[in-house]
Parts: structure tokens; C-alpha cells; sequence
């Protein structure tokens, strides 16, 4: 599953009209998307179809795409921050069962999904 996270990822909230909840895409494979009721929930789904697809390309004798790194982004962000939020962030990564980079991950993720359905 490690290799999959490589793979960039779009997550989006989905209106009431779509069903509400989240949806997934995945930029390297037209053909992915999954949602969840939760962004953690869309990631976990998103992760299982990739690994479907991967496989259903591979069985099929197609190329899989290599991750692409979205252009000349490495994926990697560090951040300074202030030990009052480094200490929040932590605890509610523990009590949602995640690491905290895997938390700030998806509240940047809805943040950036509410700002573009605006």
C-alpha cells in the first residue's frame, strides 16, 4: 500500500445533490476515482481502487503509469508551527487513529476542495 500513496490525489466534496461525502481522483489514471462519506473514508476507498486498477492494467499487459510528481513539486511540505497547534494536531490525529502528516493531508485537502467549489 506504501507504493500507492506515491500516486498524487485530488479529493473534492461532493454536493447533496451528488450524494454528499467526498470524492477521489487520482491525476495518473483517468480511469480512478472512489468517494466516502469522509475524507479519510474517500482516501482509504481511493487507495483500494487504485490498487484494482493497477492491477486490472497489469493483468491486461497495459503500462502502468509511474507516479507523476506534479510537475516540479516534490510532494514535500515542511512547516514550521506554533507548539500550541503542533499539540492539537497531534492529539486529533490520535484520536482519529492517523499519522498527523496524514491529517494535515486532508484538512489541506478539504480546505483547498471548499475554496474551488466556491
Amino acid at each position: 500500500m506504501t507504493q500507492l500513496i506515491q500516486y498524487p490525489f485530488e479529493i473534492q466534496p461532493l454536493s447533496e445533490e451528488d450524494g454528499g461525502g467526498y470524492l477521489i481522483s487520482f491525476p495518473d489514471f483517468s480511469e480512478c476515482i472512489s468517494d466516502g462519506e469522509t475524507p479519510e473514508e474517500a482516501i482509504q476507498n481511493g487507495l483500494d481502487a487504485l490498487q484494482e486498477t493497477i492491477f486490472a492494467l497489469e493483468s491486461m499487459g497495459l503500462p502502468v503509469p509511474e507516479p507523476s510528481s506534479g510537475g516540479t513539486h516534490s510532494g514535500k511540505f515542511v512547516q514550521r508551527v506554533p507548539k500550541s497547534l503542533h499539540a492539537r494536531l497531534a492529539t486529533r490525529a490520535k484520536q482519529e487513529g492517523v499519522s498527523m502528516n496524514a491529517l494535515v493531508t486532508v484538512i489541506l485537502a478539504e480546505s483547498l476542495g471548499r475554496k474551488e467549489a466556491v
